[in-house]
Parts: structure tokens; sequence; C-alpha cells
């Protein structure tokens, strides 16, 4: 049995603002459905990855927008994806070495913060 993750809501408090600010750093808007009044559901994509994020209006999502602090991202530099985020205008934090990856933290516009890990060269050690 294979086990994915293919999904992880993020709560927002402007639908608009944050496929705005996903779009400019690089995740692909896959879907952005109205199927009913009151209901808005968009999902978007970062790029290389199988997981998507989602938000919208009527998901019933029980978190305040701002609240979502626990997803890590792998990325292969941790300075190129932070060179990348600050070349888009977004504040990003770190690198910093932690033995088990080197980490880049960024928030955005609600305050949603993400982790992205650069991962050692576990082929490297012996």
């Amino acid at each position: 049995m294979s086990w994915k993750i293919e999904l992880i809501f993020v709560p927002v408090s402007d639908v608009d603002r944050a496929k705005e600010f996903y779009t400019k750093i690089g995740f692909n808007p896959d879907h952005d459905q109205t199927p009913t009044e009151g209901l808005r559901f968009v999902q978007m994509t970062p790029p290389g990855s199988a997981c998507s994020i989602a938000f919208g209006t009527g998901l019933d999502i029980p978190l305040e927008p701002g609240q979502q602090n626990t997803i890590q991202v792998v990325v292969p530099n941790a300075e190129e994806a932070k060179a990348q985020l600050t070349a888009q205008g977004v504040e990003a934090r770190g690198v910093e070495d932690l033995g088990w990856g080197r980490f880049v933290w960024f928030d955005d516009p609600d305050g949603n913060t993400w982790t992205l890990q650069e991962l050692p060269d576990y082929s490297a050690q012996s």
C-alpha cells in the first residue's frame, strides 16, 4: 500500500491576495473553482512537488489565518531558495545549519510560516 500526502489546507483571509503571493513565488495555480455560492476552492502546487496546498472560502478550515506554521518543504539549496524569495520581495529568514539540514523560513501575507530545508548530503557521510 502506498500513502501519499496530496493536499494541505492553508488558512488565508484574502483568497486573491494569497493566490497572487503563491503564484509570485512559483506555485502553479491548479484549480480555482466556485462550485456553489459561498464556496471557493483554490489549489496550488509548489514547483516539483507532488503535494499541493489549498485555500478558499467556505471550506470550514478550523485554523485562523496565520496559524499554519507546520509546513516544511525540501529544497535543493537553501541559499538559492532564500535568494529567489528575496528577489520576489518576500522577507526570508535563515540560512541556519542545524546539523540535520540547512533551514530558511518565510511567511505568507497572513503570517502562515513556511520552513524550507536543504537536506544534508547523506551519500558523502560514511
